[in-house]
């Protein structure tokens, strides 16, 4: 283990409020007693107030005021970073080993009864999500670093249905956004001339090039992505009201969901009413209302039932050939 680790895991043990003699420490460590010594020694002469007792039941501890300040993480914090790792392991994060290094670290330097706590605390602690093609990592890995080093980006890139057909692109990513399982980089396309998003899984190929690129300070790239998926209603004059009844729970959640929520004006036990475009509204909306079935029931507009029946239609066709 480096010197900077050995001295942050004495650091540790010492925070546990206990005496720890150097014998004991150099045992967990794995490393030669003297060496203990000079970690010691070191960690003093920075300013880290140990103290020494000699004798049958001595040791080295810390100055109480040094253990309360808030210089390592306490048991909650410790929990809540631990889960909130398990959270991200599950998105795919792009910087999973470093994750697993620190959590590792969390887990090695807690004493004990902090032990116990922790353990039980993740044990009921889980995440499903949907299986990542484990093949995304390094594009993840390369889109972080240029995002953060300003570095334009080469890929090769296929729109959806279209893979055996990918297009070479520079791009200039200005950061990335985890929406729906789905990792994104939103980035200016050289070749469009504008900016755009960028599923990263269907990114085939990418090397970083030594163009420096500049963005501005205020753009964010989670409103460009959230601005696209949501944009605004130019139009508000010309928007239809769609009038849904049905069980509570299904209301529940279709109004929970992020397009129909974002379109909902009012909502009742057993009602629920939206403002929508009429361009979505017989498009989008009523493949996704027979995922109801019965639980839910289209009371307004006709358009939009004549729409269902037309769906309902085309497939009994299509199944009875």
């Amino acid at each position: 283990m480096p010197k900077n680790d050995n001295m942050l895991a004495i650091l540790w043990m010492l925070n546990s409020g206990t005496k720890i003699t150097a014998k004991q420490i150099s045992e967990k460590l794995e490393i030669n007693i003297r060496t203990v010594y000079r970690y010691i020694d070191a960690l003093c002469a920075s300013g880290v107030p140990i103290i020494s007792d000699a004798g049958h039941h001595g040791g080295y501890s810390l100055l109480n005021t040094f253990i309360t300040a808030p210089l390592l993480f306490d048991i909650e914090e410790k929990k809540a970073l631990l889960q909130a790792a398990v959270i991200a392991k599950e998105s795919g994060y792009p910087l999973n080993e470093a994750l697993e290094h620190a959590t590792s670290k969390l887990k090695k330097y807690s004493n004990q009864e902090q032990e116990g706590i922790l353990s039980r605390h993740l044990a009921g602690f889980d995440v499903i999500s949907r299986k990542g093609d484990p093949s995304i990592q390094p594009v993840l890995m390369e889109l972080e670093q240029a995002v953060a080093n300003d570095f334009s980006v080469e890929i090769d890139y296929y729109r959806a249905s279209y893979k055996e057909q990918s297009e070479n692109r520079v791009i200039d990513p200005y950061g990335m956004v985890y929406w729906n399982n789905k990792w994104y980089t939103i980035a200016f396309c050289h070749l469009r001339n504008e900016i755009r998003s960028f599923r990263a899984e269907r990114i085939l190929q990418i090397q970083r090039t030594q163009n420096k690129f500049k963005r501005s300070e205020d753009f964010s790239a989670r409103e460009f992505f959230m601005h696209n998926l949501l944009p605004d209603v130019v139009d508000k004059d010309g928007l239809i009201q769609l009038i849904i009844t049905g069980r509570p729970e299904a209301l529940d959640d279709l109004c929970f969901h992020w397009f129909m929520g974002h379109h909902l004006k009012e909502r009742t036990s057993n009602q629920a009413i939206f403002l929508l475009e009429e361009n979505s509204l017989h498009t989008y909306v009523p493949y996704f209302l027979l995922s109801y079935g019965k639980s839910i029931q289209v009371i307004e507009p006709p358009s939009l039932k004549d729409k269902l029946v037309a769906v309902v239609s085309e497939l009994m066709e299509y199944y009875q050939l």
